[in-house]
């Protein structure tokens, strides 16, 4: 696991995402919200919108994955999530009118379709079904939030924030027979900026979970062999 600037975790939840902005449209909907689409690629490390940046577009991400994050005037960042392959970026903004509220940036290649504001809009005029599908992703929007509020304000202690960010990778990961294997590809710093604590508080913390055998670490590959043990040396309940 390197420990330095980087790209980001090989998935960091949010929300079950099983479905993109198009399903549960009728095909012609689906035609005709394709139609308004232009998608591009981007490599690594873009900027695809700021916060208190005039909206101008909707975006889907196709594939690759792309880090949100809230940021200060003063430098400082709190990382929401990742958000994956079917989710949308800028949604909640463009719908209320509202200037961007998050900051999105490309942590691996990525194909991004985007539809500009008006055009998107005057699709829900036309389509108001698709206002399900706006619903859901709002929803989705809303869960990352909770999901970081949950861990930087109910875990106590930093080794129960780390614990409970671990935690919440082995829940949508596959069980082996060996234990939760995860890909780890965030950078200690950034891991830092997702529950709150210092580089070298991650740091710190791993080697700790590693001479208690919580964790074993095979270069980007965590192996968690014995979830409840993490979550009774974290005192989660």
């Amino acid at each position: 696991m390197r420990n330095t600037n980087g790209s980001g975790w090989g998935h960091v939840p949010t929300a079950a995402r099983t479905r993109d902005f198009s399903d549960q449209l009728s095909p012609e909907e689906r035609i005709e919200l394709e139609s308004l689409r232009t998608s591009s690629y981007y490599p690594p490390a873009t900027t695809l919108l700021v916060e208190q940046q005039v909206p101008d577009n909707v975006f889907f991400l196709l594939t690759g994955q792309v880090k949100i994050s809230l940021n200060s005037s003063a430098g400082r960042r709190v990382i929401l999530g990742m958000a994956c392959p079917g989710e949308t970026l800028g949604l909640a903004s463009v719908f209320s009118g509202s200037r961007y509220d998050i900051t999105a940036e490309t942590v691996s290649p990525c194909m991004i379709a985007s539809i500009a504001c008006e055009a998107f809009l005057g699709f829900l005029r036309r389509h108001p079904s698709a206002y399900v599908n706006v619903a859901r992703e709002l929803c989705l929007e809303c869960a990352r939030a909770c999901e970081q509020v949950r861990r930087l304000g109910l875990a106590v202690t930093a080794s129960a924030k780390l614990a409970r960010f671990l935690l919440d990778q082995c829940a949508v990961t596959p069980q082996t027979e060996n234990g939760t294997r995860l890909f780890c590809a965030l950078t200690h710093t950034e891991i830092g900026e997702c529950i709150g604590v210092s580089r070298e508080t991650v740091t710190r913390l791993f080697c700790d979970f590693r001479s208690r055998e919580l964790l074993e670490s095979r270069g980007s590959t965590l192996i968690i062999s014995n979830r409840r043990a993490l979550e009774t040396y974290a005192g989660i309940e």
